[in-house]
């Protein structure tokens, strides 16, 4: 029978290489408890090899590193467990299978998937589309349009440029005094 180094990859039956639940804890800084939660409730399930029962050890792909590790940083980030199992089942309901394949921003509280700089999708409503603007991108096309239109002197204009109020009109009489006096 061949012994596995205790550190490092490991080989899986198809040959694939993956690494030991406390090398995973290790690279990621979270504790094994967490680590083994995650798998069990299907957050995180190591795509190498999982636990088949007593004395089998569950490897984890260099993929599902970096998948433990954006859980981590939500959680750190102040999202709740909660809403960040919630996130990845949307994405997985959309065939997301690749978690490391996409960006994801929060504001400590939601989840969202940046697709473009123009598409943000909120996995925590059921993936529904969030309105984004880009701002450089509204700067660049007011640019377009201002260079077609006219533009006014920001010069105040002068007391003879002031229509003289109708007679009729005592309140407008009265500002345009109240602005020449």
């Amino acid at each position: 029978m061949h012994e596995q180094p205790l550190e490092g990859p490991l080989v899986g039956e198809d040959g694939s290489v993956g690494y030991r639940g406390v090398t995973a804890c290790q690279a990621v800084g979270i504790s094994y408890r967490q680590l083994d939660y995650w798998a069990r409730t299907t957050l995180v399930v190591p795509s190498v090899r999982d636990a088949t029962g007593s004395g089998t050890q569950r490897l984890y792909s260099f993929r599902d590193l970096v998948v433990l590790k954006v859980v981590k940083r939500l959680l750190d980030a102040g999202v709740s467990l909660q809403n960040i199992r919630r996130a990845i089942e949307t994405l997985r309901s959309r065939g997301v299978d690749d978690l490391a394949e996409i960006t994801l921003i929060s504001d400590g509280t939601t989840v969202y998937e940046c697709r473009s700089p123009e598409e943000v999708v909120d996995l925590l409503q059921g993936g529904q589309g969030v309105f984004g603007i880009a701002i450089g991108g509204a700067f660049k096309e007011i640019q377009g349009s201002l260079s077609h239109l006219p533009a006014e002197p920001a010069m105040p204009q002068p007391l003879d440029a002031i229509p003289e109020p109708s007679g009729n009109d005592e309140l407008a009489a009265r500002r345009a005094r109240r602005r020449a006096g």
